[in-house]
């Protein structure tokens, strides 16, 4: 080999480890830390740098006592799926319906879901604190309270995002009922928080995104609308609806998604999940699945004799847990 020869191989080399120290750097910077205050222009999620964000990870089961959810709120989970999954974002579901929830037990709800925000922010991980109702609009002033002690506590830092109604049912209507509930929520995190996202729930389960689209919220900022489906149950039509909804200019979270059915149980649906993967990428779409919990369901992502707090082996895990772990682990941040 000539003597230039090997100095254009050493320099190849050296290129090579130095790509590979930059791109594992990269790898091991927070999602917080990468992308700081999240905003919404022009219809999509972006960070500090006005670059568009596209954000994976786990949402939590519904918080209630007794719900098979509750056993997995500790900071020893979201340290191990941090490590284990590298979500991008995380979603709280702090449980404000039916028996065991919030609405009965404010002081167990409320101590779960905040050691799960105190971690979240520990790990510089954004968190999605959703009120998780079907029927948030009788209980607004619950509502409101939770929201301005949530943006008392939290709003400062740019982790949080807002969920103010996880989701209204398909006879609730948006026009009547769900926008001037949002109204009302919104206004009262805004007199604390003026910047982080809030996360609108839509009629028919999260779902109909274009009937918001017809008649949005006005002049507030950094406001996304949720979509949610289940891709053994939800298809084309849904994302032909969701596309009507972004083509108007409105900004979509899938704030809670499913490989199976909407009941919960059913086989994974990889085709169907699939397409609905191809959709966010195409779109930018930030993204949390269901369901961290030991529930005997297909929805569930841990096997009901899994460890509570992690890690976990790929042999705890369900077939739903393992693909969604998958997607979390490679979808980037």
């Amino acid at each position: 080999m000539t003597n230039r020869s090997s100095k254009n191989l050493r320099l190849k080399i050296i290129l090579i480890m130095l790509t590979l120290i930059s791109s594992l750097s990269q790898a091991n910077i927070a999602p917080v830390e990468k992308h700081g205050q999240l905003a919404i222009e022009n219809g999509q999620l972006v960070n500090q740098r006005h670059k568009a964000v596209s954000l994976a990870g786990p949402s939590f089961y519904w918080s209630n006592n007794g719900w098979s959810g509750e056993e997995l709120y500790s900071k020893q989970v979201i340290s191990n799926i941090r490590q284990q999954w590298q979500p991008g974002i995380v979603r709280v579901a702090l449980g404000a319906d039916y028996d065991g929830s919030y609405l009965f037990f404010p002081e167990d709800n409320l101590r779960r879901v905040t050691e799960v925000i105190d971690a979240a922010i520990e790990n510089n991980l954004y968190v999605i604190v959703d009120w998780h109702s079907h029927h948030a609009e009788r209980n607004i002033e619950q509502a409101v309270q939770f929201f301005q002690l949530m943006a008392q506590r939290y709003g400062h830092l740019p982790h949080i995002i807002y969920e103010i109604y996880n989701e209204p049912l398909k006879d609730t209507d948006w026009h009547s009922v769900i926008k001037p509930y949002a109204i009302k929520v919104i206004e009262a995190i805004r007199a604390i928080d003026k910047d982080n996202i809030i996360l609108v729930g839509t009629q028919s389960w999260s779902q109909d995104v274009d009937i918001s689209a017809i008649n949005p919220i006005k002049d507030v900022q950094n406001i996304a609308y949720s979509l949610h489906f289940y891709a053994g149950t939800h298809k084309n039509e849904l994302r032909q609806k969701a596309q009507k909804a972004l083509d108007a200019g409105l900004a979509l979270f899938v704030s809670e998604w499913g490989s199976v059915s909407a009941t919960g149980d059913g086989a994974v649906d990889y085709l169907e999940t699939e397409k609905w993967l191809a959709f966010m990428k195409e779109n930018k779409l930030s993204h949390c699945s269901w369901a961290l919990s030991r529930k005997n369901e297909e929805a569930a992502m841990f096997k009901t004799d899994a460890s509570i707090t992690g890690p976990w082996p790929d042999e705890q895990l369900t077939e739903n847990g393992r693909y969604l772990k998958k997607i979390i682990s490679n979808w980037g941040y």
